[in-house]
C-alpha cells in the first residue's frame, strides 16, 4: 500500500512562495534558519491575498474572500488558528509574538483595491497602494527577522516601493489580459495612452513614456535605499537584498525601452541566484 504523506504547513508556504513569488522565496534563503519558516508563512499569506482578485469572478466574492482572511487573523490572535495551512504556519511560527496585527489587517484592507476596475488615479495613489501592500509587507519582514531599527525601516520600505512599482511594470501585459490597469491615470493622460490599445497590447510610445516615468519613480526609491547601505545590521539582509533584483529588472525594462510587451517574461534564474549570493557574501543588498 502506497502511504500519502501529507504536507506540512511550513513546507506547503515555502512551495508556495516558491511558485508564486520567487523573488522573496529566493532572498528568504539568506534568513537565519529559526526564522526562515517565519518569512515563508508571512510571504504565504500576503501571496494569497494578492491573489484573490484572480481567484474570483467578481469583486463581492473578492469581499468574501478577504473577510476570510480578516476572520482567520482574528482567529489566530485568540489562540485558534483557522485549519489552514498558512494560517497553521503562522501560529507554528508564533506569529502572536512577533507580528503586528495591525500590519496583518493593514495587508488585507489594502488588497481591496485589486477588485476596482479603476487605475489608480495619480502616481501618489500608486506609490500608497505600493506603501500599504509592499511596504507594510516589509515591516512585517524586518520584525519576522527580530529587526527594529529606524534606519533598517526605512531602507526596507524604500526597497519595498521599488520593487512594488518594477513589478506592476513587468505584469503589464498579464494585467492587460485581464483587463485590470496598475498604471495611474494622470500619467497615462499626459502621455496619451488609451486603455482599450493597452489592453489590445499595443500600448507603443504612449505605453513606453508611461512606464519610463514610474520606473523613474522606482529607481528613485532604490537610490534612497542604497543611502543607507552603510547603515543597516547585517540581521536586514534578507528583508533588502530584494533590492539587487529590482536593479536586474529596472535594467532589463531599459533595454526594452520600457516596453513591458518586449519584456522577456522569465528572466534567467541562474544570474538572479548569483547576483544574490554575491551581495549576500558582501553584506550588501
Amino acid at each position: 500500500m502506497i502511504q500519502v504523506v501529507e504536507q506540512s504547513p511550513a513546507r506547503y508556504c515555502a512551495d508556495e512562495v516558491r511558485r508564486h513569488d520567487n523573488d522573496r522565496y529566493l532572498t528568504t534563503l539568506f534568513a537565519p534558519s529559526k526564522t526562515r519558516e517565519r518569512l515563508f508563512a508571512l510571504h504565504a499569506f500576503n501571496v494569497e491575498l494578492a491573489r484573490v482578485r484572480e481567484s474570483v469572478s467578481g469583486a463581492l466574492l473578492g469581499q468574501v474572500r478577504l473577510r476570510f482572511w480578516h476572520d482567520s487573523i482574528a482567529e489566530l490572535f485568540s489562540g485558534a488558528p483557522r485549519r489552514h495551512p498558512v494560517m497553521l504556519a503562522l501560529s507554528e511560527s508564533g506569529a502572536t509574538a512577533w507580528a503586528n496585527r495591525a500590519d496583518l489587517e493593514r495587508l488585507i484592507a489594502a488588497r481591496e483595491f485589486d477588485l476596482c476596475d479603476e487605475p489608480p488615479s495619480t502616481t501618489e495613489e500608486l506609490e500608497g497602494y505600493a506603501s500599504s501592500t509592499a511596504g507594510t509587507l516589509a515591516m512585517l519582514g524586518l520584525e519576522a527577522l527580530g529587526v527594529t531599527d529606524e534606519v533598517s525601516k526605512a531602507a526596507a520600505r524604500y526597497v519595498a516601493l521599488a520593487a512594488a512599482l518594477s513589478g506592476l511594470l513587468r505584469a503589464v501585459p498579464f494585467h492587460a489580459r485581464a483587463r485590470r490597469l496598475y498604471l495611474p491615470a494622470d500619467l497615462m493622460a499626459r502621455h496619451g495612452l488609451e486603455r482599450e490599445a493597452l489592453f489590445a497590447g499595443q500600448g507603443g510610445a504612449a505605453l513606453t513614456a508611461t512606464a519610463r516615468d514610474v520606473g523613474a519613480i522606482a529607481s528613485r526609491y532604490l537610490d534612497l535605499a542604497w543611502e543607507f547601505r552603510r547603515r543597516v545590521p547585517r540581521a536586514a539582509l534578507p528583508a533588502l537584498l530584494q533590492a539587487t533584483l529590482v536593479d536586474r529588472d529596472l535594467a532589463r525594462l531599459e533595454r526594452c525601452g520600457f516596453d513591458p510587451f518586449s519584456l522577456d517574461e522569465a528572466p534567467a534564474p541562474f544570474g538572479r541566484q548569483i547576483a544574490l549570493l554575491m551581495m549576500a557574501a558582501a553584506g550588501r543588498y
